[in-house]
This record gives C-alpha cells, structure tokens and sequence, in this order.
C-alpha cells in the first residue's frame, strides 16, 4: 500500500483528500504545517506528498525546498489556491513533480499521484540496476597487488589522463577502466567501450568516428561514431594493439585536436573524450614490427597500469570464490551455496591461465555440477585438470 502524506493547513482540505485517497487503497498520513511535514519526513518514509503553497510559518515552497534536502527522491506535487503561472514555473524548477490549482480536481489527482508513483518506481528500479552494474565491477581482494592497482586508480580517476592497461587475457582490465570511469569527474556521462579485436578493419573507421550517408555501399544514413557518443564521458578502446595502421593514424589525431570527422564527411567536430586503451600484447614489440605507431603509444601511455595475473595474488582466490558463488547463485536464483575449507586449498593449486574469468568459469560450473556444498572431490572431478 502506497504512503501519501498530504500538507495543507486547512482541515477540510486535509480530510476531503484523506477519505477520496484511502477509499483508493492508499495510506494517508497528515500533516497541518510544513514543519510537522518534515519531521514527518524525517521519520516515516512516503511514496508521494501534496503540499499546499500558502501556509503559516513556512510556505509550500520553502517545504519543497527542505524536502529536497532531505528525501529528494520522494515526488512532491504541489497544490495551491494562490496560483499563477510564475509559481507554478518556480516549483517545478525546484523539483516538484507538478503543481494543481485549486479547487482540485478529482481525476487530475489521481492521475498525477498514479503517474508519480509510476515515476518513483523507475528511480528504486534504476538505482537498484546501478548498484548491480557497480558491483559487478568491484574490485575484490586484499593482496599486495589488488592493494597497488587499487591506489593507483584512486590517484588516477579524478584526472582527465590517457590510461593505458596491460596485462593478460581474463585478468580484469575492462573492469579497471570501469573503475577509473565511476571514480571520475565524468561518471555521469557515457562509458562506450569498442573492442578494437572484434571489429573488421575496414569497419573500423566507421565504428569509431560514424559516417555520413552514402559514404559507402550500405551506408544509408547518417551514423554517429563511438568519439561523439561518448562526448564528455569515457572512451575504452579494449585490444588496441589489434587496430589497423590507418585507423591508429585518425585516432592520434582525435586525441591530438580533440576533433573528429565522420568517414565520407569533411566537417571537423569537436569532442570532449576522456580514452583509455587497454592490451594483452606487448606494444614496444608490436611498435619495432610496425603495427603499432609509436606516436601514438606515447599518446595513450600518460598513465601505464598493469593488472596482475591471479596466478600472482593467489591470495585472493578464497575472497573472490566467496564473492562468485554470492554473485552467480543470485544470477541463477539459487540459494548460495557453501564450499569446504579442503575445497578451498584445492582451488589454490590449480593454474589459473585464464586468470579470474577463468576462475568464475569454474566457480560457475561447481554450483550447475556440485551439490549443495562444494567439496574438494567436486575441485577435482571438474577443475583438476587445471593443476600446476
């Protein structure tokens, strides 16, 4: 049942709309005056509130003001029989979900309050996916090396510097450059991540800084690329050793003139992007074969970050189990399941050359495969395999 607390310092009001909204199954509480409402609010929490504008002691707009502050989340329709257009504006500028005259009118309140409980659901919806995205790039360990990486991306976030990632297959460098991205100045603006690897090297011109129509066979319309979709977020460009020598040349330019020009296009369009790079390859060999522009690895390389390879922080193995068998039993819809101490040992001498993917792999076939907890025998039927 959805709670309504309505503010009004007429009673009439104040009961009229308390016995039309609980006839309509909501739950309504009271308040007379804006400071009865807050620490109302303050103590109990609602889904809606109707506050009216013209009260003694604090008016409707200093309560919206307040409310703000301290449950900004809670949409607020504000009601009056003092209205024009200028208040009106004014609430809604101050975040208010929408301002009726009196006298009130039965539907439009109904409808209002529906569309803003419609509106609160969306907001617990997106802020439960955003935790859900965020914990899914947590970093998780307390080795020596974990502890490094970790204080190297605190430094590192808040800057506008090119990052460039190295390290092997599985070890977690998307999840680095995610890192460096919710830590910035820039976490609220996109994240685009193109993979340099997947991507045929003549669509990848294309891909990275979109063409116009006609450019090319089926280019039929107009096509932003991936520099102007992440305009004033973040860039990651994964597996950049693996770009083609012409498109490597378009992007030393993007980052040198902070402009691009679409594939088939002369316009030059200007963007604010922060890019980091990440490779599983050695780039100063890839550099002395001439695949890779050195200029352009001096331009990407302002902040060089190695992620470590989980057969050096073995340490760690028992915290991540702990954290995959949390994470993939709640994707599954299974209870958690338990895994033995013996279990554990037996993780910690198998060779991780996939390194952390390749240790969920595991995880994630113990809980399809094992029983309720995972035992040692269950490490050796389906991981041993793996043993150093």
């Amino acid at each position: 049942m959805s709670k309504i607390l309505i503010v009004d310092d007429e009673k009439s009001i104040r009961n009229t709309l308390k016995d039309i909204l609980s006839y309509e199954k909501y739950q309504v509480s009271l308040a007379e005056n804006g400071m009865e409402a807050i620490k109302m609010v303050e103590a109990n929490e609602f889904d809606v509130i109707l506050c009216d504008i013209k009260m003694p002691e604090m008016d409707g707009i200093e309560v919206l003001e307040k409310l703000q502050e301290i449950a900004f989340d809670v949409p607020v329709i504000i009601i009056s029989g003092h209205g024009n257009i200028d208040t009106a504006v004014e609430a809604i500028k101050k975040g208010a979900f929408d301002f009726i005259e009196k006298p009130l009118d039965l539907n439009r309140i109904l409808i209002t309050i529906k569309n803003a409980l419609e509106k609160a659901v969306l907001i617990t919806e997106t802020k439960v996916l955003k935790r859900k995205v965020s914990k899914k790039y947590d970093m998780i360990g307390e080795s020596k090396a974990i502890m490094e990486l970790n204080d190297m991306i605190e430094k590192v976030a808040p800057t506008d510097a090119r990052v460039l990632i190295t390290g092997s297959n599985g070890t977690g460098k998307e999840l680095v450059a995610h890192r460096i991205h919710e830590k910035s100045n820039r976490a609220k603006k996109p994240f685009i991540e193109v993979n340099c690897a997947a991507i045929p090297s003549e669509l990848i011109e294309s891909e990275l800084f979109g063409h116009e129509k006609g450019s090319f066979t089926s280019a039929y319309k107009q096509r932003k690329g991936k520099f102007e979709l992440s305009d004033g977020g973040t860039l990651f460009l994964d597996e950049i050793g693996d770009m083609s020598l012409s498109a490597q040349a378009k992007v030393l330019r993007a980052l040198q003139e902070n402009t691009i020009t679409r594939v088939g296009g002369d316009k030059e369009i200007t963007v604010d992007v922060r890019v980091i790079a990440a490779t599983n390859k050695n780039l100063s060999d890839e550099i002395a074969l001439n695949k890779f522009r050195e200029d352009l690895y001096h331009r990407l390389s302002v902040i060089l970050i190695k992620v470590p390879a989980l057969n050096d922080r073995i340490e760690d193995i028992p915290l991540l189990v702990q954290h995959f068998i949390k994470m993939i039993c709640s994707d599954m819809g299974l209870p958690p399941k338990t895994i033995a101490d013996d279990a554990i040992a037996e993780l910690l001498k198998l060779d991780y050359t996939g390194n952390i993917r390749e240790l969920r792999n595991i995880i994630e076939r113990l809980i399809i495969l094992g029983a309720k907890e995972i035992t040692k025998k269950d490490i050796v039927l389906y991981a041993g395999a793996n043993k150093k």
